[in-house]
């Protein structure tokens, strides 16, 4: 899917490029930052085709949504889960896990996440290229 086509096929506004933490192009859109009522962050996570997130936890885990494309999830120690439009991942605190695009479709995805975010290593290309 082109540039144009993701950007008239999504939800919300792509947003800006991601800076650090990630692998390949991946883009965030704030759609709420209001610490009430629900107490939680609300991004809109756009990934090109073979992004990815660095390894990560979360102090209080995260809820992702997936809204468009396909896209991968694995926590450290279990295989990768196949993602897809409609897909909801609950992630316990603490867990450490990583989470992008498959290396053929963009992966578009809300991200609830309360709480602080702790960056890890990179997912290297050994395991995403085994997917």
């Amino acid at each position: 899917m082109a540039h144009e086509e993701l950007k008239n096929s999504t939800i919300f506004p792509l947003g800006k490029k991601v800076e650090g933490n990630f692998i390949g192009d991946a883009y965030l859109h704030m759609v709420f930052t209001d610490a009430s009522p629900l107490n939680t962050a609300i991004g809109n996570v756009t990934f090109a085709p073979g992004a990815r997130n660095n390894w990560h936890a979360h102090t209080v885990g995260q809820v992702l949504l997936v809204t468009g494309g396909e896209g991968w999830y694995q926590e450290e120690g279990k295989p990768a889960q196949l993602l897809k439009s409609g897909d909801v991942v609950n992630i316990p605190p603490q867990v450490k896990h990583w989470h992008g695009a498959t290396k053929d479709s963009w992966f578009v995805h809300l991200a609830l996440t309360p709480g602080e975010t702790e960056w890890l290593e990179p997912v290297h290309d050994e395991i995403y290229n085994s997917l």
